[in-house]
């Protein structure tokens, strides 16, 4: 059973529905019930045209939903007919579909649930798993989504940002359960990129491929984590980072620099460098300056400071880092701890990393944090 091609199909399935005029949220059930019968049957008798056979298994359930539900009867034009069974169409709505799971009326973590269940193709006990979350939880959530998307047209323009927002929270959601969130974001940013010709996409794309092939490497046998200057680089996918440079340098040579460009290329910067010692962050601290004029976030001006640090010295991060002014950021503390330990101030860089391990949202966020902190405390003692 591929399961993969499911996948791949249910976008384009889903668009030949819609276009035949049924309404968003029952077409996606449609399409659901459709791949839960493929999973059935495919694995005896495999169809010779699989999409053909979705698109009409899709519509035959919808037809019978429609047929049962007389409160649908503005539909029975719809039903008075069923279309013949034929070679599925060329029309890809795949773009549309991602541009309607973005909506901007959708809350961001209602956005990558629909995401993953309409364009992903994953069922809502597998998107509960990967954010551990009950399944009830996670179906209630798919539905209002669907019935807050079920009156936008389907041919209306959408906004290609939203769209990466919400593949980047997917991708930085990691992996849990049987889906690899990680793994989905990048197939389903690759099947963007193949929809539309945009430099943000193809800089998204090239970012999440130099993250992930740092992966293996980010975490010890014992699942503590491993930071970026202790990972063993020999342990980095040379493909993927190959593949992410060279998708990077095209998009960057269209001269229309984006915020995910920027990103790829600091990650770019550190997959170059054979060891952390050899890392140019003078020039990453170039591209944080991008970064910041860009989006004036106070997320990218926290991890300049680190970059300023490694660049100029931990007293001129530490200045950096004074312009924030900002205890609420997420590692704020923790940059804080790091920048002090690197310019000698090691009760303050203590006391601080056991505050940034009580900060934590992770588990294995606190205990690397309250390494860092019992690993000073020995070294003053010595």
């Amino acid at each position: 059973m591929d399961e993969a091609l499911l996948r791949s199909l249910t976008p384009s399935v889903l668009g030949v529905l819609c276009r035949r005029g049924a309404d968003f949220a029952a077409a996606e059930d449609a399409v659901q019930d459709a791949l839960v019968e493929a999973v059935r049957v495919w694995p005896t008798d495999t169809p010779r045209d699989p999409k053909a056979w979705l698109i009409t298994v899709a519509w035959r359930k919808f037809l019978d939903a429609t047929r049962s539900d007389a409160s649908r009867r503005r539909r029975e034009d719809l039903v008075e007919e069923e279309p013949t069974p034929g070679p599925a169409p060329d029309a890809d709505d795949t773009l549309q579909l991602y541009f309607l799971c973005a909506h901007p009326s959708l809350t961001p973590s209602s956005a990558v649930a629909l995401t993953l269940r309409a364009v992903g193709g994953l069922t809502t006990r597998q998107i509960a798993q990967a954010y551990l979350v009950p399944e009830a939880t996670m179906a209630q959530r798919i539905s209002r989504a669907k019935r807050t998307v079920s009156g936008v047209r389907f041919d209306q323009p959408g906004d290609v940002a939203t769209v990466l927002r919400v593949l980047y929270l997917v991708f930085n959601e990691g992996y849990s359960g049987d889906v690899d969130l990680a793994a989905e974001a990048i197939r389903l940013t690759r099947q963007l990129a193949a929809a539309i010709d945009h430099p943000e996409v193809a800089g998204l794309l090239a970012l999440m491929l130099l993250h992930h092939a740092r992966r293996a490497s980010r975490t010890a046998p014992d699942g503590t984590l491993v930071p970026l200057a202790e990972q063993d680089r020999g342990r980095w996918d040379t493909k993927l980072i190959a593949e992410g440079v060279v998708i990077l340098q095209s998009a960057l040579a269209l001269d229309r620099l984006g915020e995910f460009q920027a990103q790829a290329a600091v990650a770019a910067l550190h997959a170059d460098a054979q060891t952390a010692e050899e890392t140019d962050w003078v020039q990453i601290v170039e591209w944080y300056d991008e970064l910041a004029a860009l989006t004036d976030s106070p997320v990218v001006r926290l991890n300049r400071a680190v970059a300023v640090g490694e660049a100029d010295g931990p007293q001129a991060g530490l200045k950096a880092l004074a312009e924030l002014d900002d205890n609420s950021l997420p590692r704020y503390t923790a940059v804080a701890a790091y920048l002090h330990a690197q310019a000698g101030d090691l009760e303050v860089a203590s006391a601080l990393y056991v505050e940034a391990a009580q900060k934590a949202s992770n588990l294995a966020e606190r205990a690397h944090l309250t390494r860092q902190a019992a690993r000073i405390n020995v070294g003053r003692r010595l």
